[in-house]
């Protein structure tokens, strides 16, 4: 039953700690996925779009960079008869860095215009044009502001040198989709790195680039779950956990090797036992399997005792060796049907000292002799070998002392037949302590009572 329960106990932590690293590996995906699912937005107004130093708690930032103006055109808006340059042309690159661990999959931006501006060029993504946007709104996508054809799209222009020009009033903004192709590589941003898209626009000459335009930034991560700290938490309970399992069981498989030896040794040490407890007990056949009897009334007396486990089997093993003693006296003095003579009876006692001298060779038992020696001894001292009296008598060979005296007279000898259950609870009344310990004497006529001896 106990190693049922331990098995069952290992079974259940096991189980307890996987569900446990389990639940950090499930959790480490599902912070990742709510981490990848999220958009994060960012605002650069003007003079914050276009200044050198960035907030470095931006995990995203944006930095808008002019170019030298390079040429100017003439944009006569309402038929004036302008005919100087009233227009010049800037590329604004706009620096879009990553500034963490994470790549960025995905980003926009929207662009808004304070003063009007005309849209000549935009590279590597789509615009997405808002006009108009405080009267009769104009919506409308721009693939390739390159490849632009005003036939196929509504939006408003203005031609200037034989170029049309997409026309951004105060107002209107843009909206920036960086391309996916593998020619653009815009998107995915690497950790740490960037990405330059840009735009060539016509402003008034003289005017401030920098007052002409704020920006608002939305992007979203792709976090490696290998990024996320609970995911190597999972990972080293995990690798613990087999770990573990591993050690146990390679233990679990030597301990059961160890006790299947250990079962096989104490077993092959029994047969041994009871073959030489055989030996003695075939001397005397009214005696036959007194020696494992007493034994088992040994191991029950002290068991009342509150003794437990190993010292349970030690107890046992000596009670069972007590009349050892008996292999070196002869048949006809064991077996004599009539009265012994004062020399047969001293042979007879002398087992015990031969018995003590043999158990204290067999050191794998502790105090092994004590039950062969003493078991003989009587509480009030009247006793032999030695005449030792009340607890300088060792409790195992007091213990044996009942168990023996109880065998003698429940089972039939050569000089009488068994007493009956009633008569031998008078006697362990009648000698205790005379005979017998007054407890151990007491806990064997309730042995007796509750006929656990019989069963």
């Amino acid at each position: 039953m106990m190693k049922k329960r331990n098995i069952q106990t290992d079974v259940l932590i096991f189980a307890v700690s996987f569900l446990i690293a389990v639940l950090f590996l499930i959790g480490s995906i599902l912070k990742t996925n709510m981490y990848n699912a999220a958009h994060h937005t960012a605002s650069f107004p003007k003079e914050a779009l276009f200044a050198t130093q960035k907030d470095a708690n931006n995990t995203v930032s944006v930095t808008a960079d002019t170019r030298e103006s390079t040429w100017t055109k003439t944009f006569d808006l309402h038929n004036e008869g302008i005919e100087e340059p009233n227009y010049e042309a800037y590329t604004v690159d706009f620096y879009v860095k990553n500034n963490t661990k994470d790549e960025v999959r995905g980003f926009t931006f929207r662009l808004d215009f304070h003063d009007t501006t005309f849209l000549q060029s935009a590279w590597n993504g789509s615009l997405e044009i808002h006009q108009n946007v405080a009267v009769n709104e104009i919506v409308d996508t721009i693939p390739d502001l390159r490849e632009f054809e005003p036939s196929r799209h509504s939006l408003e222009t203005f031609t200037a040198d034989g170029e049309k020009l997409v026309w951004m009033k105060p107002g209107d903004y843009l909206i920036y989709t960086p391309s996916t192709s593998a020619t653009a590589m815009e998107v995915p941003i690497n950790p740490y790195e960037g990405t330059v898209p840009g735009i060539i626009m016509y402003v008034p000459i003289g005017s401030e680039i920098r007052e002409t335009m704020s920006l608002d930034l939305e992007y979203a991560f792709r976090r490696n779950l290998t990024r996320e700290s609970m995911f190597w938490t999972s990972v080293a309970l995990i690798v613990m956990w087999i770990i573990s399992l591993i050690i146990h069981a390679v233990t679990s498989l030597q301990i059961r090797k160890y006790q299947e030896r250990h079962e096989r040794d104490n077993k092959i040490i029994n047969e041994s036992m009871e073959t030489f407890i055989g030996f003695i007990d075939a001397k005397d056949p009214y005696t036959n399997g007194h020696s494992v009897r007493v034994a088992k009334y040994s191991k029950l007396l002290a068991e009342e005792l509150g003794y437990r486990g190993e010292e349970l089997e030690r107890i046992y093993y000596v009670a069972l060796l007590h009349d050892c003693g008996k292999i070196g006296v002869p048949d006809k003095i064991l077996g004599k049907p009539d009265k012994l003579t004062e020399e047969e009876f001293e042979v007879i006692k002398s087992h015990t000292i031969r018995g003590g001298e043999i158990m204290n060779r067999f050191r794998s038992i502790r105090d092994a002799g004590e039950g062969a020696l003493y078991h003989h001894e009587r509480y009030d001292g009247k006793g032999y070998p030695e005449g030792a009296s009340g607890e300088r008598i060792p409790l195992i060979a007091r213990i044996i002392c009942v168990a023996d005296s109880y065998d003698a007279m429940n089972t039939d000898r050569v000089y009488r037949d068994k007493l009956s259950k009633e008569r031998i609870i008078e006697e362990f009344e009648r000698c205790k302590g005379k005979q017998f310990d007054p407890k151990i004497a007491d806990i064997m006529i309730s042995l007796i009572e509750s006929g656990r001896l019989e069963d």
